[in-house]
């Protein structure tokens, strides 16, 4: 189980974004944009997964698997989760203030 996976991923998109060239084409930033914006997707319902699998260990029993192991899952996953929805909720904001500007 990653402890950090979410920071390392942000780390690493930022990472990745100052190191590469600027693009010619709007159409090359909007495909990466996707990627990324997929990974980071991905990965919350990668740490909501463990979160799941960790409750029915810990529920059945499983010695290995203590109640603060649970709990830290738990968090992680609701905040990447929050995470995820304060990004969304910025994109329709933006979304919407381009639509309303002026042609």
């Amino acid at each position: 189980m990653r402890l950090d996976g979410l920071q390392n991923e942000m780390q690493a998109m930022m990472i990745e974004a100052g190191s590469q060239k600027p693009f010619a084409t709007g159409q090359s930033v909007s495909s990466d944009f996707g990627n990324m914006l997929s990974k980071a997707i991905n990965n919350v319902n990668s740490l909501q997964k463990t979160s799941g699998t960790l409750q029915e260990k810990f529920d059945r029993g499983d010695e290995g698997v203590s109640l603060s192991d649970v709990m830290i899952a738990r968090n992680k996953a609701s905040v990447a989760f929050e995470a995820t929805i304060q990004v969304r909720n910025k994109l329709v904001d933006a979304y919407k203030e381009l639509m309303n500007m002026p042609v």
